[in-house]
């Protein structure tokens, strides 16, 4: 079944994208949550003449990411955690504390767009990955100390 989403649903795409899903997947949740419509043929001319008309606002938006991302780049934030005597964290790292640790660098980042591939338990030195855009991601690297 192909669908038009009507936002961006992570591991699947991202608004106004035209997907294959599985047919239960969209009948029984993407379309009665409001998060898809059905690609029918005159769902799809509409699409094309909405992101026409938006395409110059896309643009602004992806240049707007793309400046953000030069100023994440060079950027290496350092994390305190409450560890052990063998430096194991009581917890874990996750994309929370690396908001606000951009936040306190002067770049405000939604959460949901910070990527962590493992869970972080130990002291040291990591990667995450950050969403700006479909197009655009930018990897930055944090070390996590022990308080």
């Amino acid at each position: 079944m192909q669908i038009i989403l009507k936002e961006d649903i992570a591991n699947l795409g991202y608004k106004d994208d035209i997907v294959t899903v599985k047919d239960g997947f969209g009948r029984n949740y993407l379309i009665p949550q409001g998060k898809a419509v059905i690609a029918s043929e005159s769902a799809k001319k509409v699409l094309a003449e909405n992101l026409k008309q938006r395409a110059h606002k896309l643009e602004k938006i992806k240049e707007n990411a793309q400046a953000l991302a030069a100023k994440i780049e060079g950027v290496t934030l350092t994390i305190g955690a409450k560890t052990s005597s063998s430096g194991t964290i009581f917890g874990s790292v996750s994309n929370i504390q690396l908001a606000e640790a951009l936040s306190k660098n002067g770049i405000d980042i939604e959460r949901k767009s910070i990527y962590i591939k493992d869970p972080i338990k130990e002291v040291g030195s990591y990667k995450a990955q950050v969403r700006l855009h479909k197009d655009i991601s930018v990897e930055i690297s944090f070390d996590v100390v022990s308080e």
